[in-house]
């Protein structure tokens, strides 16, 4: 990369990722490609997940200035074709996620590599320079776990798409049997990140509000027994428990409307889940935990101007669920303020986020070109 650091006219962005598919990442980031400014920046996007013909691939491909598949080459001819086409800053999505492949980016095909979205915390690797994150997630006390250097947004460090649309669609309770006189707590995160600590809490909260049910995501026939085995020992009726299947997006976040309050999980927070449930106009509550996905919610909540829900203890967040619960009034006021905030805030303001993302990869770029080693980075608002 000798020759690399000179000054550029326009950088070249190379995304790298399995999942510009019908895939939570795609979710995120679909809009972000075709925002990038032009004329400052080429994005190449690399793929080596499947063609699945879904809107977001085809958005992607759409929005990209090349779309190059990956998918059947060894990890070293793909490593020399992001090489050879002189891409800049490589953005890697996956880090250890299913069917990552870190081998490409160990090949160093790109003269700055960075970490990105995908995978919630460091990737322990010497050939990633930098993990684009922010301060919620990782703070600067906890930045001698990460091997790359923290490139700091203002905001929170993940996307979302102020696109995303809803379907028109106004479902009633009973087309998903839900009760009609109750509330409605809900939790759509996936079921590996329901462990027994949160668990408990949640069934608690139950029996503290008796009129109330649980209303959480399939997940197949051995998850359902052992939710309602572990409810009812818990002393809770297993009919307070109401599983829905998975609907495609458009119609899942209009079924969300129904529910009343969102609760998150702790050691792993819901990501994409969250910022669904805030688009959708549902309070959310969250536990700030100690390492980078237990952060993310918190991240996000700051990000929409609703830090007030965002607690600090098992006790906290227990008494919040219960005393939103009870006080009709306190949650509607929280559902008006999210509705004025959603499109005001930061977090669904993806303009906005572009130009922060490329200032940090400018300043990314003019480390490298000075000769200098990576550094952590505090990217600053310049509009």
């Amino acid at each position: 990369f000798e020759n690399r650091g000179k000054a550029k006219s326009k950088l070249i962005i190379g995304y790298l990722s399995n999942d510009f598919r019908n895939h939570p990442v795609a979710h995120l980031m679909r809009s972000l490609f075709g925002l990038h400014n032009r004329e400052e920046f080429e994005i190449f996007c690399y793929s080596y997940g499947k063609e699945d013909k879904s809107s977001y691939r085809k958005k992607i491909k759409a929005d990209c200035d090349r779309f190059i598949d990956i998918r059947y080459m060894p990890h070293d001819a793909a490593a020399k074709k992001i090489y050879e086409d002189r891409v800049d800053i490589l953005v890697e999505l996956m880090g250890y996620t299913t069917d990552s492949r870190l081998e490409i980016c160990a090949l160093r095909p790109a003269p700055v590599q960075a970490s990105y979205l995908g995978y919630p915390g460091t990737t322990g690797a010497k050939y990633m320079d930098y993990i684009i994150t922010d301060r919620i997630v990782t703070p600067e006390k906890d930045t001698c776990f990460y091997s790359e250097k923290p490139v700091w947004l203002p905001h929170c460090y993940q996307v979302n798409d102020h696109r995303q649309a809803i379907a028109g669609i106004e479902y009633t309770r009973a087309d998903f049997g839900l009760p009609a006189d109750v509330f409605i707590f809900c939790s759509f995160n996936q079921a590996y990140k329901i462990e027994p600590v949160i668990f408990d809490v949640w069934m608690n909260i139950l029996r503290r509000v008796p009129q109330s049910i649980l209303w959480l995501l399939e997940g197949g026939d051995a998850v359902r027994k052992n939710l309602l085995n572990e409810a009812v020992s818990r002393g809770i009726d297993a009919k307070r428990l109401i599983f829905s299947q998975r609907l495609p997006k458009q119609k899942h976040l209009a079924r969300q409307k129904l529910a009343d309050l969102i609760l998150d999980t702790r050691i792993y927070n819901g990501h994409t889940t969250s910022s669904d449930a805030l688009w959708a106009g549902v309070p959310l509550i969250t536990l700030r935990g100690a390492h980078f996905p237990a952060r993310v919610s918190a991240s996000i909540l700051t990000a929409v101007g609703l830090p007030e829900l965002i607690t600090d203890s098992l006790k906290e967040y227990g008494d919040l669920a219960v005393r939103l619960a009870e006080n009709p009034d306190e949650l509607d006021a929280l559902r008006q303020k999210l509705a004025e905030n959603r499109l005001k805030y930061p977090l669904f303001d993806t303009p906005r986020f572009v130009r922060n993302m490329e200032n940090a990869y400018k300043e990314m770029w003019d480390i490298f070109a000075k000769g200098e080693v990576p550094r952590s980075i505090r990217v600053k608002e310049t509009f």
